[in-house]
């Protein structure tokens, strides 16, 4: 499935970061997190920050993104996530970036795959917004275990 339109609104596209995951997550004793910001001698500035937590039954997920923002106001951003359980595995990385004009360009993927039936979903989506007008395509594939494409339930 591919849907494409155009909308003329003044929206800044940005990325959807999976922090929702991190936070649905069980309390753990077995967690951790790092952050870190850096200003570069361009003027511009860093950011990096990553979590990773292991849940009472054996969970795991890893989270880390890094973002820049420039001098001339351009900035740009990239992060990832990986989650596994008995039920399963996700994984989705994705990028943004914005140059000095204000145009902007968001990119994601993110693919799950099912424990019991080796059965996968691969989602992507890209945004693009130049002058105003945003643009985006996304799309779905199903896989099965086997890798042959598969309808989408």
């Amino acid at each position: 499935m591919k849907t494409r339109f155009r909308l003329s609104i003044p929206a800044c596209c940005g990325v959807v970061l999976a922090a929702t995951l991190a936070a649905l997550a069980a309390p753990s004793a077995h967690a951790g997190r790092v952050h870190g910001v850096r200003a570069n001698g361009d003027g511009s500035a860093t950011a990096a920050t990553g979590v990773a937590r292991r849940g009472p039954n054996g969970g795991t997920a890893r989270r880390a993104g890094t973002t820049s923002v420039h001098a001339d106001g351009s900035a740009s951003h990239s992060s990832g996530l990986s989650a596994s359980n008995a039920r399963g595995t996700v994984d989705s990385s994705g990028s943004a970036s914005r140059d000095a004009a204000g145009n902007a360009q968001q990119s994601r993927t993110t693919t799950a795959t099912s424990a019991a039936t080796g059965n996968s979903v691969q989602a992507s989506t890209t945004t693009t917004r130049e002058a105003g007008v945003v643009d985006r395509d996304r799309s779905v594939t199903c896989t099965d275990a086997a890798g042959a494409v598969i309808a989408c339930r």
